[in-house]
């Protein structure tokens, strides 16, 4: 089983994915078919792209008929073409039917993520600069859209607010300061914990690398200022630029000298990936 699928709250999404498509019973398939049928049906590209969440897609139907299979001709991070079968479903109708719309969401919405992440990530090849994700993902969805950035090529940054020390403006703002806000998380937090600060100037850049952060977030400063920012760091500190990235505009940041890119865009922003279940035949076994 594919990782994704190993972690055991996937399920726990899954299954309330199906619930709020299902909330009593699927009263179309239940007035067409009220017996076990075993059928197949095929999974069909309808636009080139990258893949990504095909264990997910084919859990929504295991949670549904635990004998369904599927036939896999690709794999998660290949490339598909459009009119590309790239799936054989076989399995009770009924399941076939009930889950086909909740497994092509999940598989639609990764793969268009993938397919956006592996646009951008391209841009940034042979540059050293790493291009991370954000936590601006669609709740409930996480899980599935952080790996479908890594699928495509792209890194994650922090998964949620367990992860790290990450001080917003708001929270500089709260703690009266840079330089307080930075030795209150180090006194709060295991020594372990890296220190990331959002800074909007040059001068709470010095304050920042003053203070000792481990990562310092360069947010909405134009290319001249983070050109001026990685000078005055010198290596003190890893910097991050982030801001309203997008697959348009990412080119002119890579000579900034900033060691990675974050942007929010990779998963709030990637339109799906066209995919359709096609061919569906009732066997006569």
């Amino acid at each position: 089983m594919n990782k994704i699928t190993q972690l055991i709250h996937v399920d726990e999404h899954i299954l309330m994915a199906l619930r709020e498509d299902i909330s009593c019973e699927d009263i179309s398939t239940n007035s067409v078919i009220n017996e076990a049928v075993t059928a197949t049906a095929e999974l069909i590209c309808k636009e080139d792209g990258v893949i990504a969440g095909l264990s997910v897609f084919k859990r929504v139907f295991e949670l549904l008929d635990a004998d369904f299979s599927i036939e896999f001709s690709a794999a998660d991070g290949d490339a598909v073409q459009n009119k590309q079968v790239i799936g054989i479903l076989k399995g009770d109708i009924r399941a076939m039917l009930s889950g086909e719309r909740t497994a092509l969401n999940y598989l639609q919405r990764m793969s268009g993520i993938a397919t956006y992440t592996s646009k951008v990530a391209s841009l940034l090849q042979g540059s050293g600069v790493k291009l991370v994700d954000t936590r601006k993902t669609t709740p409930g969805m996480r899980v599935f859209e952080k790996y479908a950035v890594k699928v495509g090529g792209g890194g994650n940054h922090r998964y949620n607010l367990s992860d790290c020390v990450m001080l917003k403006d708001n929270h500089v703002a709260a703690a009266g300061g840079i330089k307080p806000a930075i030795e209150r998380a180090r006194a709060y937090a295991p020594f372990v914990t890296k220190v990331e600060v959002e800074v909007e100037s040059l001068e709470q850049l010095l304050e920042a690398i003053e203070a000792g952060a481990d990562i310092i977030m360069l947010d909405n400063m134009d290319v001249p200022t983070m050109k001026e920012a990685v000078s005055i760091t010198n290596g003190r500190a890893i910097l991050e630029c982030s801001g309203n990235v997008t697959k348009e505009n990412i080119s002119g940041l890579l000579d900034t000298g900033v060691d990675y890119i974050s942007s929010g865009a990779l998963t709030h922003s990637a339109p799906i990936l066209d995919l359709s279940l096609k061919n569906l035949r009732p066997l006569n076994e």
